[in-house]
Parts: structure tokens; C-alpha cells; sequence
């Protein structure tokens, strides 16, 4: 062969490349390994894909916009600051919550996180008001239980739904919720906070919102 041809093999009897090319294949194969193209790669269970998608970090979209007090109210976002003050107005806790948030469900929530330094420093802050008000937005039997099991005082009035579904059921709708009006009128104290917080372009609240005060021992 002078122009560098090769001789076609002869097929084996089975109509394969005879005996000494298997020979060479199997060779190569046991030198390479179980690779791209090794027999087995495609038997020994699934693989990956080539692209993964890695899950995203932070919290999802619904989570992260409670935790910063942003929902959707009256056709647009909006935030609610609830507050809990002293006798002087004088703001103790303040929360964001979304806008179609209920405020009954902040009440007991803020007034755990109530911490009052003693005078001087020393002993361990006061978490229990003396007493609390509030208004409608916060009535519910489950705020009113919660306040009675942490020893607090308080005076929330009753909705009108409230007060027909319990005239409705009779006996066993209850009695009558205490109120008492002496102590109600000293909730205006966060009214004016609210107002004097207002005056301030950094903590102007862009919905009306719901307050709850508590009277200074």
C-alpha cells in the first residue's frame, strides 16, 4: 500500500469486527474507565441534571412584605402602626402591621413586648401595666381572656355585633362586658401622641391606625 491505505479486516463468522478487534475494544475500555462513554454510566441510577436550580434565600414574597408591615387595603398598599402608650402619650411599643391585618390580633402581642425601666436601673423592667384601654378595634373575647390570665386591668369597649350576638344566645351568651367611662376618656393621651408623632416626616403613619394605651402607675 503506497498511498498510506489500510486493509479492511475481515468480518469474524458473527458479522463482527473479528476476534482481535473485540480484543483491542475491550483494551481501551478497561484503560478509560466508566466514563462518557462507558457502558455502565447509563445503569447505575439517575444522575443530576447538567442545569440545577438552586432554591432562592429570603423569605418568600408574602412573608417578607408582613414582615415589613406592607399589605394590600382599599385598592393600594397600606401599613397600620399600632402603638402602646403611657398616661403621658408617651409611646412604650411600637409595630408595623399590613393594612387588612386585623388590630385585634396585635393586642396581646404588644403588651408582652412592654418593658418599662424601674427607676435608677436597678431590678428587673415591668411588664405588666396597671391598667389598659382600648378601643373597639381590639374587642374580642380572646383579648379579654388573655389580659384576665396576665392579671391586667383593662377597658375595651363592646362592638355592636359583638353585643347582639351575645343578647342573641341568651344565657349562654355571657354578661355584659365591663366599662368603665372615667378610664376611657384617658385613651386621648395616644391620640395626641399620635398627633405629635404626625408633625414628623419620618413617622407619619399613611393609614389612620389603631392605638391602645395604658394608664402610668
Amino acid at each position: 500500500m503506497a498511498d498510506l491505505l489500510q486493509a479492511v479486516c475481515p468480518l469474524g463468522d458473527r458479522r463482527d469486527l473479528g476476534a482481535h478487534r473485540a480484543a483491542g475494544a475491550a483494551r481501551c475500555r478497561r484503560l478509560r474507565g466508566a466514563g462518557l462513554a462507558g457502558a455502565g454510566r447509563y445503569q447505575c441510577g439517575p444522575r443530576p441534571p447538567a442545569c440545577r436550580r438552586r432554591p432562592q434565600g429570603g423569605l418568600a414574597p408574602a412573608a417578607s412584605a408582613a414582615q415589613q408591615g406592607l399589605g394590600r387595603s382599599r385598592g393600594g398598599l397600606s401599613t397600620k402602626i399600632q402603638v402602646v402608650g403611657d398616661g403621658r402619650g408617651r409611646p412604650l411599643v411600637t409595630r408595623a402591621t399590613p393594612g387588612q391585618t386585623a388590630d385585634t390580633t396585635a393586642l396581646l402581642g404588644l403588651v408582652d413586648a412592654v418593658k418599662v425601666a424601674r427607676p435608677g436601673g436597678i431590678g428587673r423592667p415591668r411588664v405588666r401595666p396597671n391598667y389598659l384601654v382600648a378601643d373597639k378595634a381590639y374587642s374580642s373575647r380572646a383579648n379579654r381572656a388573655g389580659l384576665r390570665a396576665r392579671r391586667i386591668a383593662h377597658t375595651i369597649p363592646e362592638r355592636d355585633d359583638q353585643r347582639a350576638h351575645r343578647r342573641r344566645r341568651g344565657r349562654q351568651g355571657g354578661r355584659p362586658v365591663g366599662f368603665c367611662r372615667e378610664q376611657y376618656r384617658r385613651r386621648n393621651q395616644v391620640e395626641r401622641g399620635f398627633n405629635r408623632r404626625k408633625q414628623q416626616r419620618a413617622g407619619r403613619p399613611a393609614t389612620p391606625s389603631s392605638n391602645a394605651a395604658t394608664r402610668r402607675p
